[in-house]
């Protein structure tokens, strides 16, 4: 089947409740979503919304959506905007931390299983994001069908990133929000180690970021300075992959290594990527992150014995 007899991919905006707050759910599907091959729920990280995170389009640039990827390879695909960022609610007297997150990804997946019926979703979190996802497994193992952690920290133990931040927790925990600029969008892609990302692609990140958001929650800033671990590894039963960049500076391989081994289901990853800092899908290895989690999620069942 050629791009001329592929069915279009369609997005469209859904919204959903959590205590009083409203939540923006972007879904990108081609053709009937009855016939999808699974389900994918996207979850952001610490500094930036869903659809500039999972759903950048540049120029030139393949495949630049996440999104629109998984699409065409017949995937249902959502994201959600935690309360605090992007399109959901921001006025309220929180600083949207970690715990909270994970109950956002809850309303998501009971909106989906309402929309589309009760099958487990396969649930992809990034940096903080993988920690919300992996709370929400732990707390709502039937909900979910496989779990990939990218960017993920456990115990901060090792983590230069985190080292640095520490330095500045009193002002996070002083404040609820904190500035967004896209001086510190580029920032994250120098921090670990130069040249990973294309300068366009950075810009264009930071321009769709500072789109919807000139100032960003502190609870995932603080959680992750003073809180971890935040996640029981021994409580996530669920198949999870566990995906490491190779320059990635949020968490140590040991830390990440100590996580995995703890992991209860043999149905499980580990996966260093080559060429890979922080903010994978916007990377010039992001191809490859796209492999690895397809990969995952295309996995057939395992077949057990006695």
């Amino acid at each position: 089947m050629d791009d001329r007899t592929k069915p279009a991919i369609k997005g469209t905006e859904h919204w959903t409740e959590r205590d009083g707050a409203r939540l923006f759910l972007w879904n990108k599907v081609a053709g009937d979503p009855k016939n999808a091959v699974g389900t994918v729920l996207f979850v952001h990280g610490s500094s930036m919304a869903s659809q500039p995170t999972f759903d950048l389009q540049v120029p030139g640039r393949p495949d630049s959506s996440a999104m629109d990827h998984f699409a065409r390879h017949g995937y249902d695909c959502w994201s959600v905007d935690m309360e605090g960022y992007g399109r959901s609610t921001k006025d309220r007297d929180n600083n949207a931390p970690i715990s909270q997150g994970a109950e956002d990804c809850y309303a998501a997946a009971q909106y989906i299983w309402k929309l589309r019926g009760k099958k487990p979703l396969l649930v992809y979190g990034i940096s903080s994001g993988a920690l919300r996802a992996a709370l929400f497994a732990e707390r709502h193992p039937d909900m979910v069908a496989r779990l990939a952690l990218d960017a993920m920290v456990w115990t901060g133990e090792g983590s230069p990133t985190l080292a640095e931040r520490r330095k500045k927790l009193p002002e996070f925990q002083s404040k609820n929000r904190r500035p967004m600029s896209k001086d510190f969008i580029r920032s994250v892609f120098d921090r670990d180690h130069p040249d990973t990302a294309e300068r366009h692609v950075i810009d264009a990140f930071a321009d769709a970021v500072c789109a919807l958001d000139d100032s960003v929650p502190t609870g995932t800033y603080v959680d992750m300075c003073s809180r971890l671990p935040v996640v029981n590894p021994e409580k996530i039963t669920v198949p999870t992959l566990v995906m490491r960049g190779q320059f990635d500076g949020i968490a140590s391989m040991e830390d990440l290594v100590k996580f995995f081994e703890k992991l209860p289901n043999p149905d499980k990853q580990f996966a260093v990527m080559p060429g890979i800092s922080h903010a994978s899908f916007q990377q010039k290895n992001y191809m490859l992150v796209y492999h690895i989690l397809r990969g995952f999620f295309s996995q057939p069942a395992p077949v057990y014995q006695g």
